[in-house]
Parts: structure tokens; sequence; C-alpha cells
């Protein structure tokens, strides 16, 4: 039996590809499932981002290319930040990724020593914690909740800073709470961290997803102190439904850019040559289909989260961004149902896919188990039916 390396067997599977994984086995199965689970928007790519690809095709544009990405993508993404962010970069301080997760991969990989520690406000994406523990880090969880719209204060920040820390993650909007910080609350973490001489690793990712006219506002533009010091990580898969084409990039200081290049050198190389082309049109061609996804999206949040909360003892913050609610059912635990009792979210998720075919994700894998995340990546029939179904499943606890 071949023995496998002591970080892989520490290693957890991702949860969220683990529910969505036994979620399509069932409906395989020919189980009427309702997916919540999904983290990408239901929408097809652009045709104009489709078209551009094609042409690279035809155009024999199909070898390798700089591992860094193609000149043309990263003056792209330069012109998307001094359009979009009111931010300058040059080249050498852009790296095209194979998707987000890569680009977060790189960087933790490129700063952290054995032992430094990387502050994460939970509710976190599922990923942050086992990419830094894989860097040989070590995550520091502030716990944030809905009393505070699940964001973490300067209070709260100060307090676990140690000389170790090296990092603070900033997802906004979030995923999985949909919780984006305001720009005075920007400015006064940033404060925090320029203080303390640490990173701010800012995930963008979900940028162009947000509504009610929430401005939205990168941390890296803050003041040009705060812009040396943040890596901006974002990427084209949500706002450009293009979840599959794995394109990310990051921006940030040219030193720390170039560490990061040295292990995608060592590791994946460039990113598809296909997807680059694509991704320029992206960022460069019209934007018309983006405001079309946010509309729909705006749309489908208000109903899902009317429908939660007018269910018994459940309540769900409206989300400012990104697409997902994330409701609050821990009135529910110690409850049960036919002597199957529910103690926490991984209890509450299985039971809502076991008895009323409905597939969601446990608030625990995103570091806050009173709760569960609900993505709104679907049409409103679904969101109906799914509501639904939610309610009966908790009607029947006893």
């Amino acid at each position: 039996m071949i023995e496998l390396s002591k970080r892989i067997m520490e290693l957890e599977e991702s949860p969220t590809m683990a529910v969505m994984a036994k979620a399509k086995a069932l409906k395989a199965e020919g189980r009427d499932i309702v997916g919540f689970t999904v983290g990408e928007p239901d929408f097809d790519t652009p045709d104009n981002i489709k078209e551009a690809a094609i042409r690279a095709i035809n155009e024999g544009k199909t070898k390798y290319t700089p591992v860094g990405g193609i000149v043309e993508l990263k003056d792209a993404i330069i012109q998307k930040f001094e359009r979009d962010n009111g931010l300058s970069y040059e080249r050498d301080e852009i790296l095209v990724s194979c998707g987000g997760k890569h680009s977060i991969f790189n960087l933790f990989n490129a700063l952290l020593n054995p032992g430094d520690e990387v502050i994460i406000p939970a509710p976190y994406w599922v990923s942050y914690p086992p990419m830094v523990e894989l860097a040989g880090g070590v995550p520091v969880i502030v716990e944030t909740g809905d009393i505070n719209g699940f964001k973490m204060t300067p209070e709260t920040f100060k307090e676990v800073i140690t000389p170790r820390t090296r990092a603070v993650v900033i997802n906004s909007p979030s995923n999985p709470t949909g919780s984006a910080y305001a720009s005075e609350e920007l400015t006064a973490l940033a404060e925090v961290a320029l203080e303390a001489g640490i990173l701010i690793a800012t995930d963008e990712i979900y940028e162009k997803l947000v509504y009610d006219k929430f401005e939205f506002v990168s941390i890296a533009s803050v003041s040009p102190q705060v812009k040396a010091s943040t890596v901006v990580l974002n990427g084209v898969s949500k706002a450009y439904a293009m979840t599959g084409w794995r394109i990310g990039y990051a921006a940030g200081p040219a030193s720390l850019i170039k560490a990061m290049a040295k292990i995608q050198g060592q590791s994946t190389s460039n990113p598809a040559s296909i997807s680059q082309w694509a991704a320029v049109e992206a960022l460069n061609g019209p934007q018309d289909e983006v405001k079309r996804m946010v509309e729909e999206f705006a749309k489908r949040r208000s109903l899902m989260v009317e429908l939660l909360n007018d269910i018994d003892k459940v309540s769900a913050l409206m989300p400012e961004g990104a697409f997902y609610a994330f409701p609050n059912l821990s009135a529910y635990y110690g409850l049960s149902f036919e002597g199957r009792v529910i103690n926490g979210s991984g209890d509450m998720a299985d039971y809502l896919l076991d008895s009323k075919e409905l597939a969601v994700v446990p608030g625990a894998a995103f570091g806050s188990d009173a709760h569960l995340r609900l993505s709104y990546a679907c049409s409103e029939d679904v969101i109906k039916e799914g509501v639904k179904r939610l309610a009966a499943a908790l009607a029947a606890l006893r």
C-alpha cells in the first residue's frame, strides 16, 4: 500500500464539492433534487466571449504562452483596474492564473513560512484555511455573526494580531454570506493592517455582483500605502459566467507577483491560451450581459430572502452581493424527525437532502454551524420550490 503524505492525509475534501457530488448522484438515480448548492452563475457565457475563443482557435493561438499570461490579457486587466477601481498597475504587477483559487494558492505559498499566521474572518470561503495550511501557515479565525452583518470590526481584527501574523483575508462581497464592506469600513480595517505591517489579501471575485445601489470599493484604493501592502485577487468566472474557463488574476507588489509566478512556472505553467483570449474579450468587450445577469440575481435574491424570513424561527440577512443567502436555522437544532436528531448544520443538510430532496451546503463548512448556504443562482421557480421544501422539512421537526 502506498503511504501518502501527512499533509494530504490531514487535508479534508471540499465540503461544497462533496454535497454537490452527492446531489448529482441522487439526481442521476432519478431523484427529484432541488439544488441550492451551486457556486456558479446559471447563465451561459456571453456569445461575444465564446466567439473570441473560437477566433483564437481558428487563428492558431493554441500554443504555450508566457507563464504569467499574455500581454493582451495583462493590459486588459490593467485597464479594468483603472476603469473600475481607480487603481494603476504595471505588467510586472499582474499574474494570470488557472482560476481565482489558483491565484490564492500561489499567494499563500509565496508568502508563508511554517507557523506564519493568516487572519480569516468567519464565515469564510471553505478553501481559505486549507490553502493556508498547505502552505505551512496557521489560519486564525475571527468569528463574526448576524448581529454585525458577518463583518470583521477593527477591534476584533486588532485582538488577534500577533508577531506571527503575515496576512489578513478580506472577501467582499463574501462567499458564503453575500455581505460586503462599505468604503469607510475598509478604510478602518486597512489602517489596522498598515499599523501592524501585515499584507492584505482581498478576494474580489464577486465585485460585479452587488445590489441595491451598493457601491463596491476595493480596499487597495484606500491609499497608495494600502495599495503597496495589498494583493488584489479576482477573475472572470462569476461576473462573466466563465467558471469552467479557469482564469483568475492577481495584482500586487512586483516582488510578490514574481514569486507567485515562480511557483506557477514550476507547477501549472500558463493558463489555457484559448481561455486567456476569451478573458480579453470579457474585460474589454460589451458589459451588457453582466448588467442583465446582476438585475436577474437581484430579483432572485429578494425573493429567496423574503421567503426564508417568512419561515417561523428562520432569519436571513439581505446580502449586498454575490449570489448566496445564509439563513440562521439554529432554532431547530436539538429537534428530531422519526428519531433523527438535528444537532447542527451538517445534520440539517443531510436531513433536507434525504427527506425533501433539497441540496444545501452546511454552514459549518464555512465556519458558522448556525447557518446554511443557499445559492440563488437558479430560476425563481426553483427558489420557490426549494424554500417550500425547506419550510415543510422544518415544520416536521419535533
